[in-house]
């Protein structure tokens, strides 16, 4: 394995109880909710950013990773950071929304939250109809580029660490990510939060929709953000996105 990027490094702020596990987005890095991490922090609470496997190395790393990887990824930071804390909240972006829910579904926690987070694979018509060869076809065409996304604030985005393109054998261990998710979902049973931007040019809105009609707990709640892309913990409206996680977090100990 490749040596970590800068900036893609895992972080620990040291805090109380609950402590906040964060969980960053595919072909990404911890940067992307660190900041988040640095807001939690201010608040007193212990955090760990964990970082996925076969991320924010080189993007050669990624075609070795299989979904239950990133799984690990989450459970070794989980293991962690309860050997500190007496609670846990898991709290994830994108992929790492769907890997929190995932989570939450399988391990004792006080409350999760989940931001731009699919429910399946998100509508790219190439994707759809590459997909019954697209194993195959990712033995000899391994890597597609990324579409620009202009984002609110485009100092943010040029400073994100994250692979410049996306793997293709890695969109399958995605899906496969997204189906897990969603057979999970119903066994959500802890205290909720979903946070989805309106103008999310990669993950529709409806998705958080899905996501939320069948989490099992009777304490969920989504949120919309506007003014952001996808990214929202490092976009224009972050600010509101930290202030709405810290709301809910007041919330769920009161």
């Amino acid at each position: 394995m490749s040596p970590i990027r800068k900036g893609g490094e895992p972080f620990h702020y040291p805090g109380k109880s609950p402590g906040m596990l964060l969980i960053h987005g595919f072909t990404a890095a911890p940067q992307e909710i660190q900041q988040l991490g640095s807001y939690l922090n201010a608040r007193g609470n212990a955090i760990l950013g964990v970082r996925l496997f076969a991320h924010a190395s080189e993007r050669e790393d990624i075609l070795r990773a299989r979904f239950q990887d990133w799984i690990a990824s989450v459970e070794d930071g989980y293991h962690l950071l309860s050997d500190r804390c007496s609670s846990i909240i898991i709290i994830g972006l994108s992929l790492g929304g769907a890997l929190a829910l995932h989570a939450a579904s399988r391990l004792p926690c006080s409350a999760v939250i989940a931001m731009s987070t699919p429910h399946r694979m998100p509508p790219n018509p190439i994707y759809f109809r590459l997909r019954p060869i697209l194993r195959p076809l990712s033995a000899l065409i391994q890597f597609r580029p990324k579409k620009f996304t202009p984002w609110r604030d485009m100092q943010a985005r040029n400073a994100r660490v994250q692979y410049d393109q996306y793997p293709l054998r890695s969109l399958i261990e995605l899906e496969a990510m997204l189906n897990e998710m969603r057979n999970q979902l119903p066994r959500v049973q802890v205290p909720t939060l979903l946070i989805h931007s309106r103008t999310d040019d990669a993950v529709p809105g409806e998705h958080m929709q899905a996501n939320f009609s069948l989490i099992g707990s009777k304490h969920k709640q989504l949120v919309w953000i506007e003014e952001s892309d996808h990214i929202i913990t490092a976009d224009h409206a972050r600010q509101e996105v930290f202030d709405t996680i810290g709301q809910f977090l007041q919330q769920v100990s009161e």
